[in-house]
């Protein structure tokens, strides 16, 4: 098939390359332009850019999809499907109906469950064991386009949002081809989205972040795993921010003490009180220092039993 191919992040890169192995000829890539990154400002070119210029795939980079030229530059191609993967603008019903197949989206759940901008990461918050990939035909409103094939990946005990991300970008790669082959066979089946039995699978923020106490010991170390490895969760303690990268939550009540309280102090992992059980802390990072097991911290600062650790 001929192939204008959307997407933006690390996410899109393995469905672009699978598309080029399966003998698919993408004649266009479209991405968001480029950003300035660093202290230097300097111009970085996005993941699907990168990989596009080592095939020598031609590159677009248009600001709004919605503009009128953009919708005449794709149409140049002349393309038999659009295949769009964490592109990052909303498209337009011109460019929806632009080819004879549409276009065809990759998304990261198990449709009509998270529907929206982070569904890999809601669905370990949330507590799924199983998550996976939908590919669909879009329509206009936001992930509710028919439904065409799904592949289900579990999620392991100690999954995170980064793990994750790769398990189902290779899911998602493998899938897209096969979809493509079924549309091109005629044997692709349509079937319509019911109402999402969860909630809208919102934008991470660097707030989401930020650990209430008083919630339960294995919801705060759901979240923990979730924004691992953006944006991370953080607290606050002896007057600066930690951040939480690891950690593992147990039943024991802890007693009466108030969410926050450092219970214990270990070798290797110090305790926190929650609203339900305690949390195990087993990875933390402080303002300036990289990432470390908890042991490395507690060796080089002092932290006492009766501390607390507070929301920033």
């Amino acid at each position: 098939m001929r192939v204008i191919f959307m997407g933006t992040p690390d996410f899109s890169v393995g469905t672009l390359e699978a598309l080029v192995a399966a003998g698919h000829e993408v004649c266009l890539a479209v991405t968001q332009p480029d950003k300035p990154k660093g202290r230097g400002g300097k111009m970085q070119y996005t993941p699907v850019k990168e990989k596009a210029q080592f095939f020598g795939i031609p590159v677009y980079q248009p600001k709004r999809v919605r503009d009128p030229e953009c919708v005449e530059e794709l149409r140049k191609y002349h393309a038999d499907v659009i295949v769009v993967i964490a592109f990052g603008q909303i498209l337009p019903k011109s460019i929806l109906e632009l080819t004879p197949y549409g276009c065809i989206n990759v998304h990261a759940s198990l449709l009509p469950k998270y529907r929206g901008a982070a569904p890999i990461q809601w669905a370990i918050i949330e507590g799924e064991s199983v998550t996976g990939v939908t590919t669909m035909q879009m329509d206009e409103g936001l992930d509710t386009g028919d439904m065409i094939m799904k592949t289900e990946v579990p999620i392991a005990e100690d999954e995170t949002g980064e793990t994750l991300h790769d398990k189902l970008a290779a899911a998602g790669a493998e899938l897209c081809v096969e979809t493509l082959k079924a549309l091109e066979d005629g044997t692709a089946l349509h079937e319509k989205q019911g109402e999402s039995p969860t909630a809208y699978a919102k934008m991470l923020t660097k707030e989401l972040g930020n650990i209430d106490w008083a919630q339960p010991a294995v919801r705060i170390e759901r979240l923990i795993r979730g924004l691992n490895s953006w944006p991370g969760t953080y607290s606050h303690w002896n007057g600066k921010v930690m951040k939480i990268w690891k950690a593992k939550a147990e039943e024991n009540s802890g007693g009466n003490n108030q969410p926050g309280t450092v219970l214990s102090i270990g070798k290797n992992d110090f305790t926190v009180q929650t609203g339900d059980g305690i949390l195990r802390v087993l990875e933390v990072q402080m303002p300036g220092k990289k990432r470390m097991e908890t042991g490395a911290f507690l060796r080089g600062n002092t932290m006492e039993p009766g501390e607390l650790l507070t929301q920033v």
